[in-house]
């Protein structure tokens, strides 16, 4: 896939790559002070990642061959535009790969397979305390969509809400 940097390659992950993105996302973690959140497991990635089909879908980009940061996404669904849409969950480059043009690479690589796939957008979210992304994604042109507020049900009351829930038929 090209990039935007000349050093820089990325590519769709293989299954082999599950350390390398356990590795990824527990740094992630730490970086957005969220460790304790962090339960993934190469087997639960494996089961979400490399089955059919798949809950998501991973890039790798690499520096000299050597892993430096990836993008999680999977397709979300737009109404209004009544397109597929790309959703960026989680994109990490390690500290010392910073700058040299990988995120802009992996979200360029991003852009091309929402392009390719008919997908009307790329979203993602941003921590709000992240002045050095926002900063990033403002100068690639991205647009924050302060108008919406994000809702979340998890553990208990996620239970509780399926629990009022009829029977599907």
């Amino acid at each position: 896939m090209s990039t935007g940097a000349s050093d820089v390659s990325v590519r769709k992950a293989a299954e082999s790559d599950v350390p390398v993105i356990l590795d990824f996302i527990r740094a992630l973690s730490e970086y957005e002070r969220l460790a304790h959140a962090c339960v993934a497991t190469e087997e639960s990635l494996r089961d979400t990642l490399f089955t059919d089909p798949p809950a998501a879908e991973v890039l790798i980009a690499s520096i000299g061959g050597e892993p430096v940061g990836f993008a999680l996404f999977f397709h979300n669904y737009s109404t209004f535009l009544a397109q597929r849409g790309v959703f960026l969950e989680d994109l990490f480059v390690i500290p010392a790969a910073r700058g040299r043009g990988v995120g802009r690479a992996l979200l360029a690589a991003l852009a091309q397979i929402a392009v390719q796939r008919n997908c009307g957008r790329l979203e993602w979210y941003v921590l709000d305390w992240n002045e050095t992304a926002i900063g990033f994604y403002r100068r690639l042109g991205a647009v924050a969509m302060d108008e919406w507020t994000t809702f979340r049900v998890t553990d208990a009351q996620l239970r509780e809400l399926a629990s009022e829930s009829p029977a599907i038929t």
